[in-house]
């Protein structure tokens, strides 16, 4: 099992950072699988999405890193934790992100982990219309892939604060939707898609870097126009479209 979830690991990362898509270049981004209970593999830091093979995968332990989202903690504490968060003491360093992949990772329904600095989504994310981006839908299948809304995390030092962060929007967005979110957006500094396959993560990505393009190039023309709430709620609650959804693995 472990053989074939390093495979589908590695098979995400490329297709996270292929050059095309323009979601990663050089080190940035990463992405991370639940193994088991107690552990999960994530993307080593320095590494490229793009040319990852296994040594650019480290197995940390869950509880080595969880009890970081709770108390004070100095920066070499962190430091050391994720150190010996390793189940291989000689393996590479884990992500400093490695902490919010393990807390997302730790949600029902969410096996893999995606997070990357796509470029058209940064641009709304770098400008004061992200809420927006986040809170309102332009059209159906943006719907279908992302989710009726988006957890849209304020700028946050990463590491331990911004996984708190993320885990405070996410427990929000939980209580008012019964169901863990597909996509985080981190304002500033990139988008993490959440899901039970590779091709999960990937569909809910690419779709909200497209729903991206047509919001600025809409922008642009003095939009967007969004759908109504009750638009929204109809896609949303449709059978067809949760038919959709299972056969794209989301």
């Amino acid at each position: 099992m472990a053989s074939e979830l390093t495979q589908k690991l590695i098979g995400l990362c490329h297709d996270l950072g292929r050059e095309e898509r323009g979601m990663a270049i050089l080190g940035e981004g990463n992405a991370s699988t639940r193994v088991d209970e107690e552990t999960f593999l994530v993307k080593a830091s320095g590494h490229c999405l793009g040319t990852l093979g296994e040594p650019g995968l480290t197995l940390c332990r869950f509880a080595t890193l969880l009890p970081l989202l709770e108390g004070t903690w100095a920066d070499e504490d962190v430091e050391r934790l994720l150190l010996e968060s390793r189940v291989d003491k000689n393996a590479a360093k884990p992500s400093v992100e490695g902490l919010f992949h393990a807390y997302l990772l730790s949600l029902p329904g969410v096996s893999f982990v995606g997070h990357v600095h796509a470029i058209a989504v940064n641009q709304i994310l770098c400008s004061p219309r992200a809420e927006d981006y986040a809170t309102k839908r332009t059209f159906p299948d943006e719907i279908v892939c992302c989710g009726t809304e988006s957890v849209l995390v304020p700028y946050t030092d990463p590491g331990v604060h911004l996984a708190r962060a993320i885990a405070a929007g996410v427990k929000e967005y939980m209580e008012r939707h019964g169901e863990a979110p597909r996509i985080i957006l981190l304002q500033n500094h990139g988008i993490i898609g959440l899901g039970g396959s590779p091709a999960g993560v990937m569909a809910s990505l690419m779709m909200a870097e497209k729903a991206a393009k047509i919001f600025v190039g809409a922008a642009a023309l003095g939009g967007p126009v969004f759908l109504t709430p009750e638009n929204v709620a109809r896609i949303s609650g449709r059978s067809d479209e949760h038919y959709r959804r299972k056969v794209l693995k989301l």
